[in-house]
């Protein structure tokens, strides 16, 4: 069976190699990337929803250069001491992008002795793409984090880099007890980029510090510095961050005009555990 459940009728969906089906008979072809599509066409808000092709590969080919290697080794170990007592988890990346910590946390896991069952979302097809390419053995589909495709209490581990909180759709599908890890932007990350782009940078705001579906166990800050040697990974960086809808021609043209670039990458990794009922 899958870790998804049918999005019309919540019914489990068995999964084959070309397609998922429920017991009433829905069905859901798999793409040939190996991923599904289980938003419904009356919940999209776009025609292509999520991140652009541009935005997608420039995040893809920026992660594969190992800059942000220290926030997935983190993430890695924690996943590893949240589950170590489980022998067969079911994990969840709502927000999964290209799957480059979907698949570090996976293969962390598996190092363990962990048999994992991974599965995740994201509302964009061309960073699903990457994705099911990176982790075959894992399960993922385009849907929303505030409609998630998966039975109550179905989940020991839901993870979200930089994507929305869908605070009671993830207490919904984790079992009590279950852990969050939730990464959000520290307040200097990528200061120095922003010190280039704009003339008063600021620092990113602060997190909430609770929440009520939610036990908070503590916040794990991940802080190092990465140089950038060429104006293609400057480029990269900036093509993936909001930064590009909303920087102003000056700033753009003074990146534009470097050839290296160092700045500060700051991560808080909120750690969370589901409150029993």
């Amino acid at each position: 069976m899958s870790l998804f459940c049918c999005p019309l009728c919540a019914q489990p969906l068995s999964r084959g190699t070309q397609s998922y089906r429920c017991p009433q008979g829905h069905s859901f072809d798999r793409a040939a990337a190996g991923y599904a599509h289980l938003l419904p066409a009356n919940r999209k808000h776009a025609k292509l929803p999520g991140d652009d092709c541009e935005m997608v590969a420039a995040r893809a080919a920026f992660l594969a250069g190992g800059y942000y290697a220290p926030l997935r080794d983190a993430l890695c170990a924690l996943a590893c001491e949240a589950l170590g007592g489980v022998p067969a988890p079911a994990v969840l990346d709502a927000g999964c992008g290209e799957g480059y910590y979907t698949e570090g946390v996976h293969s962390a896991l598996q190092s363990k002795g962990s048999k994992t069952r991974m599965a995740g979302i994201d509302l964009s097809k061309f960073a699903l793409r990457f994705a099911a390419k990176r982790l075959p053995d894992g399960e993922f589909a385009v849907a929303s984090v505030y409609d998630l495709p998966m039975q109550s209490e179905s989940v020991d581990l839901v993870l979200n880099v930089f994507s929305p909180l869908a605070e009671q759709e993830f207490a919904r599908v984790l079992r009590p007890g279950g852990t969050f890890l939730y990464v959000t932007p520290a307040p200097r990350h990528l200061w120095g980029l922003k010190r280039v782009l704009y003339d008063t940078p600021y620092e990113n705001a602060a997190q909430p510090a609770s929440y009520a579906s939610f036990e908070r166990l503590r916040t794990v800050r991940v802080a190092h510095e990465i140089t950038l040697t060429s104006q293609e990974e400057i480029a990269r960086l900036f093509e993936m961050t909001p930064y590009r809808f909303r920087t102003p021609h000056e700033g753009r043209a003074r990146l534009a005009a470097l050839d290296a670039l160092t700045t500060e990458i700051e991560f808080d990794v909120h750690v969370f555990a589901a409150k029993k009922q």
